[in-house]
């Protein structure tokens, strides 16, 4: 089984070509492993083993035909709970959401994955409308970490970045509005990429605006690669979308960083960091310098957006739950009804004022990429924290962006973003690194980044055996919501 789930989608794709391997028995072994994390990481809130192994027999079917119907096809995905999936409720965390159905509609990204193959195997915890960056919820529990289950995973991804760390699945489809693919990708370990906003098509359309990106969370670049030739096929639902990619993301991986201007910013408006974390940071970015970049450290020199970000960010929130009654309103996250409060006392010009903010924002790294084809900084100024908690013991902060500075400014630009991973600490907890492109340069984020893999920066230790043992992260079981 280890063998089987430790694999690749591209290898995957490779050995049913060859027929080394079926997708019947990659989706098996996938479901148990599945199936043996969830005690302890909670990184599931529904398994659809029924529907998923007869998505698999029929891929199996159509490649002893040698028909494949797209480039994923027979490889094992899952979803992140915010995103439609038809035949299942998509509840986003929350005793809110208690729509009976019928559930008949994919979301975009969603429904690339089922037209091209992918087998479904079920939907991923997050926080309550992803509201912040762990993943913990009244209604499904908290996502444990797997390098050390008694710490988050991050969030609001955090269950997808859990299955995919311990080889649930190859390929998952996360959502990130200030950072919430990149922030579990960091502590997990894996590969995230939060794409160029309106390069993968949304509906329905976010809450959170034109903050959220839909993303791929791998285990390598080639992997995230080949799903965003997937799921960025355009979709009529998503008014805000940009044209189809030219070419395959796949394309260019391998031209390397040769000649490309990288700015490397140690921190952001000063926000401390962690040692170990700068260290780590630090060596991936002469790896850089080795493969033949032209490295300068470099500020993009912008003050913390972090008080526009929260008038945009906390009036979605309000605007989300706006049609709760006051029972519904009692089980919501206690973090996420004072956000709501916060949220619903903004006035139409606070928000057109954070928005001015969000603009200028934009424009300073707009004329920064004139200069620098690459930001590099930490991805997160420290690792994993105590499981339960929106901030770490003895925090200053009271909301989760002030350890989360390094993310959600460029939420606010629309940029491509990625965390790679690039060493443990001490404790053995993952370190990340983030590329950051100007709009619409996602393929040359993935081209650094592949350069990183390449030159073993990425080669940190697999997360041990934690599952089995007891330990209980959450309160949902596979098959319940």
């Amino acid at each position: 089984m280890t063998e089987l789930t430790s694999r690749t989608a591209t290898q995957l794709i490779a050995a049913y070509s060859s027929r080394q391997l079926s997708p019947v028995e990659v989706t098996r072994a996938t479901l148990d492993r599945a199936r043996a994390i969830q005690p302890a990481l909670n990184a599931f809130v529904r398994l659809d083993e029924e529907a998923a192994l007869e998505q698999a027999r029929a891929s199996e079917e159509r490649w002893r035909r040698g028909e494949p119907t797209g480039a994923v096809d027979g490889v094992p995905a899952t979803v992140k709970d915010i995103l439609l999936q038809k035949g299942g409720p998509t509840v986003k965390g929350s005793w809110g959401v208690d729509d009976p159905g019928p559930w008949e509609e994919d979301s975009p990204a969603v429904q690339r994955l089922r037209e091209q193959g992918a087998v479904l195997l079920g939907k991923t915890t997050t926080p309550e409308f992803g509201w912040k960056g762990v993943t913990d919820s009244p209604r499904h529990g908290a996502t444990g970490n797997p390098y050390d289950p008694t710490r988050t995973a991050g969030g609001s991804s955090g269950g997808g970045a859990a299955a995919v760390a311990t080889g649930a699945g190859p390929l998952t489809l996360g959502t990130d509005g200030g950072g919430s693919v990149r922030i579990p990708g960091s502590f997990c370990g894996i590969f995230a990429l939060k794409p160029t906003y309106g390069r993968v098509p949304i509906y329905p359309a976010s809450a959170f605006g034109t903050l959220a990106h839909v993303g791929p969370m791998t285990r390598t670049v080639g992997d995230a690669a080949l799903l965003m030739d997937v799921i960025t096929r355009p979709d009529p639902r998503d008014w805000s979308q940009l044209a189809p990619p030219e070419g395959s993301f796949r394309s260019e991986l391998d031209r390397g960083v040769r000649g490309l201007r990288v700015a490397y910013a140690p921190t952001l408006f000063d926000h401390p960091v962690d040692p170990e974390v700068a260290r780590a940071v630090r060596s991936a970015v002469d790896r850089l310098a080795e493969a033949g970049a032209l490295v300068e450290e470099a500020d993009p020199g912008f003050t913390d957006p972090v008080e526009a970000f929260h008038v945009l960010w906390f009036a979605g929130a309000a605007r989300v739950t706006q049609s709760f009654d006051e029972e519904r309103r009692a089980r919501m996250d206690p973090g996420l009804r004072e956000i709501v409060e916060r949220g619903a006392a903004y006035s139409a010009l606070d928000y057109l004022a954070a928005m001015d903010v969000r603009m200028a924002l934009g424009r300073q790294m707009g004329l920064f990429h004139q200069r620098y084809d690459l930001l590099v900084t930490p991805t997160m100024p420290g690792t994993a924290f105590e499981l339960g908690v929106e901030v770490p013991a003895g925090s200053p902060y009271q909301r989760w962006t002030g350890w989360t500075p390094f993310t959600y400014p460029f939420n606010m630009t629309q940029q491509p973003a990625a965390t790679v991973p690039c060493g443990v600490d001490a404790r053995g907890l993952p370190i990340g690194v983030q590329l950051v492109a100007a709009r619409h340069g996602d393929p040359l984020v993935l081209r650094a980044a592949q350069s990183l893999y390449e030159a073993g920066v990425a080669d940190i230790p697999a997360p041990a055996r934690v599952w089995g043992a007891g330990a209980e992260a959450g309160s949902a079981t596979p098959a319940g919501s």
